[in-house]
């Protein structure tokens, strides 16, 4: 075979697909999310020919025009029930991360040795794996992610640096940021003498 015989293939470019920054699906298919009407403004804004082929009048009346009355009024009102649950979820979400309290344990150990325990950081979607590795480079000790007695996750960290935990988290250091400074409370435990 001569080289005149064989073509080079020619290569295939990979297709690029636009996702929805709110539900993450592709604009096409948002009507089957939970947050139509904001996918629906952030589509209109940021892609507005793309809006316009699938979510102007005309092309919602050639996708409607094939339903029955009725189902076009249980259509759009499934929609608006699916949008207020989802909004609700999301506020409740919201209450649920605001009324978490975050509280960092000054622990005693023996008579001049503490560790610090940080419990409820989960709550402000805060990885406590990356949180512990952060906390021991910072204060250049031994930090763990642990269970607690009431089987919780917290992060240990050894020696007394419960202050300067505090003041991490209200600066937004690392990965401690979107953790609210009133949520934070700071708790001292000692430990118990054993009895005589």
């Amino acid at each position: 075979m001569s080289s005149s015989d064989q073509q080079e293939p020619q290569a295939i470019r990979p297709l690029e697909v636009l996702y929805c920054q709110i539900c993450t699906f592709p604009p096409e298919y948002c009507e089957f999310g939970s947050s139509l009407t904001r996918c629906k403004e952030w589509l209109q804004g940021a892609h507005s020919q793309l809006f316009e082929k699938y979510y102007s009048d005309e092309a919602l009346q050639s996708k409607i025009g094939t339903l029955s009355l009725e189902a076009q009024a249980k259509l759009e009102k499934d929609t608006a029930k699916k949008e207020a649950k989802a909004e609700a979820k999301a506020d409740a979400a919201l209450k649920k991360k605001m009324a978490s309290q975050v509280s960092i344990k000054r622990i005693e150990r023996n008579k001049r040795k503490h560790v610090t325990a940080i419990h409820g950081l989960e709550a402000f979607d805060i990885e406590l794996k990356k949180a512990a590795k952060f906390l021991a480079q910072k204060f250049a000790t031994g930090a763990s992610v642990t269970k607690n007695a009431q089987g919780q996750d917290e992060i240990v960290v050894q020696g007394d640096v419960s202050d300067d935990v505090l003041e991490l988290i209200e600066g937004g250091a690392g990965p401690l940021k979107g953790v609210p400074a009133d949520n934070v409370v700071i708790i001292e435990e000692k430990k118990k003498k054993a009895a005589e």
